[in-house]
């Protein structure tokens, strides 16, 4: 009967782990693209291809950390260690999803800084 309920929380888990996963992506990569472009003063071949890189690594790293978390272990044979288990791994792997999605605004911030550093000492330049 254990199997069965691990069965069942895996079945629970992995899809919403992968939801989770999708939705974080798709809204910050979608807004990301704005970052990019600003980044890369317009040139949007270079930041179309730089959004899907970073999109690509952010599905690998979560989904790996997913995948390597997925393990349950019941000690009793019951619904509600079940759901205490299932609560604590999705409610652990939203915080981890937040907090690399603030480490990647913290790169689109930080690329967007060094983008307009760059044009002002650019406009230096020409100035003198």
């Amino acid at each position: 009967m254990e199997t069965t309920k691990i069965l069942i929380g895996y079945s629970i888990y992995l899809p919403v782990a992968l939801l989770l996963t999708y939705y974080v992506s798709k809204t910050l990569f979608k807004n990301g693209k704005i970052f990019m472009l600003d980044i890369f003063k317009g040139r949007e071949d270079i930041a179309e291809a730089t959004n899907k890189l970073f999109e690509t690594g952010f599905y690998l790293l979560n989904i790996g950390f997913a995948l390597m978390i997925l393990e349950l272990q019941l000690s009793r044979d019951s619904y509600q260690e079940l759901i205490e288990n299932l609560s604590y791994k999705i409610g652990g792997f939203s915080i981890y999803l937040g907090v690399m999605l603030f480490f990647n605004l913290y790169f689109f911030f930080r690329g967007k800084r060094k983008a307009k550093e760059t044009q002002l000492e650019e406009r230096l330049v020409l100035k003198v």
